[in-house]
């Protein structure tokens, strides 16, 4: 029997059942997403520490762009490894590693002497920080019920923005109470707590019910599914994670599948759905907002000030986005979030570049506080609505035996645009200025939303197996149909 057979003979089970979610879930979810407040925390505190050890470590604006980028060039590969690696040895023990990396990275920059050591521990800190990307949403969707899979998979995005807001007050705080000057190791070093935090939590959780299965031990995946889901929803699941690793064989993933032509689209749709959340420069804003503040006029503690209201309406807007993925289609948010945010950079660039720099040769605050509207109002569609999907989306499209190495690859491709991006941005807002970089942003927006529109799929009340026949279905149907289309073309001329 298919899942979806399965589905319509029980109208209680999966996606449609209305029985309350284990309290186990939620406490693996709150423990495993400690690696999304790192993520957040390690991204956004770079932001207030640039403003303050450009002097000890003799900072040029290059050097500035690497130790910001050296994080994310690192992220991509960790990305990249993590995905390998999870499934040949399962989502918790690669969490686990996790976690001790992200300590020694902490560490390493917190105590750097020079701007080299600087570099190569914000690389390794990347790792991290791009495992646990690739890593979390995967481990927790496998883990959610199919009817709770959007709320609690966007608990990382969450924990993400969450871990921003947080590294902002660490900076604000720490700047006003010792001088930034003096602190900004101290403001490294706290990310540190968490890591040990996430480590130890992940000792006592368990592997992934489909994990388990796809290694044969069914046994223990059953034993999981009876801590984690109401009882009547136990023996659904387990049919259904059986039944599609009996169709896929158990084969081992290997990168050869991607020979079908429906697995290929799918893991470029993958790519595009991960690589569109960055193009919109989101992380301009995360990165260097204090940057642009300075560069429209604010003062250093003015700056630093206004960031916390980046971070504030980034946790806001996220309980309205898991709010929202409760009620809405994946591909209706993602449409909201992409057409927002492309109209808010525009925004940004007219108001940038159509309000006077100066009046009576002060810096211009309206202008400034503009500016910050901007952002704010950016931010709500990105953290609302296109964040939130892209981090989900991704964490259910691609196949159960195929999830890890796809997951990797598509998280890799979104961490090498945010390198990309970051490394650009500072010589970016030199050449062309504010104005004409978010310009270029609403113009890649554009290109983002004509993707949303064509390629996006709609996943929501399915469970992951069904979401697997539903895409093979489509695309491999969509590859069928061409293929009938090209002789007929071919005679056409």
């Amino acid at each position: 029997m298919s899942g979806e057979s399965y589905l319509t003979a029980n109208k209680a089970s999966g996606p449609n059942s209305n029985t309350r979610t284990e309290p186990f879930v939620k406490v693996i979810a709150m423990i495993a997403t400690l690696g999304g407040l790192l993520f957040g925390y390690d991204t956004g505190v770079i932001s207030g520490a640039l403003l303050f050890m450009g002097d000890e470590l003799h900072l040029t604006p290059f050097t500035t762009g690497l130790v910001t980028s050296s994080l994310l060039f690192g992220a991509a590969f960790g990305a990249l490894a993590s995905g390998h690696f999870a499934a040949a040895v399962g989502r918790r023990k690669i969490i686990l590693v996790l976690a001790i990396i992200f300590a020694i990275g902490a560490i390493g920059t917190a105590l750097a002497p020079d701007v080299d050591w600087m570099i190569f521990f914000r690389l390794i800190l990347g790792v991290a920080v791009g495992g646990a990307s690739a890593t979390v949403p995967v481990y927790i969707a496998e883990m959610a019920p199919a009817n709770k899979r959007g709320q609690l998979v966007t608990m990382q995005e969450l924990m993400i923005v969450s871990g921003q807001m947080l590294a902002y007050i660490s900076n604000a705080g720490f700047n006003a109470a010792w001088g930034g000057n003096e602190t900004w190791r101290w403001m490294l070093a706290v990310a540190t707590v968490p890591a040990v935090l996430l480590w130890f939590g992940m000792m006592f959780m368990p592997d992934t019910p489909r994990w388990y299965a796809m290694k044969g031990r069914l046994a223990e995946a059953r034993k999981v599914l009876e801590r984690t889901r109401a009882r009547e929803d136990v023996e659904w699941e387990m049919t259904e994670i059986e039944e599609t690793l009996a169709e896929e064989q158990q084969q081992r993933p290997r990168l050869r599948d991607l020979r079908q032509p429906w697995l290929i689209k799918l893991f470029l749709i993958g790519i595009g759905i991960a690589a569109i959340q960055q193009l919109t420069g989101v992380n301009t804003i995360m990165y260097y907002a204090p940057t642009m503040l300075k560069a429209v006029g604010m003062s250093d503690d003015a700056a630093l000030f206004a960031t916390i209201a980046n971070g504030a309406i980034s946790v806001l807007m996220t309980f309205v986005g898991i709010w929202l993925l409760g009620r809405i289609g994946r591909r209706t948010m993602a449409m909201i979030g992409q057409f927002g945010c492309t109209a808010c950079l525009l925004f940004i660039g007219a108001v940038s570049y159509l309000m006077p720099e100066t009046v009576n040769g002060q810096p211009d605050m309206l202008r400034s506080y503009m500016v910050l509207l901007g952002m704010l109002m950016f931010l709500s569609f990105q953290q609302g609505a296109l964040s939130p999907v892209t981090w989900l989306l991704l964490s259910e499209i691609f196949p159960t035996r195929l999830r890890g190495i796809f997951m990797g690859g598509a998280v890799f491709a979104l961490w090498i645009a945010n390198f990309l991006i970051s490394l650009m941005f500072p010589i970016l807002l030199a050449s062309v200025g504010l104005s004409g970089a978010f310009f270029i942003f609403a113009a890649i927006g554009i290109g983002g939303a004509l993707f949303v529109v064509r390629f996006v799929p709609e996943t929501r009340n399915r469970s992951l197996e069904q979401i697997e026949h539903y895409l093979h279905e489509r695309l491999a149907n969509a590859e069928e149909r061409q293929a009938v289309l090209r002789p007929a073309v071919k005679k056409t001329f």
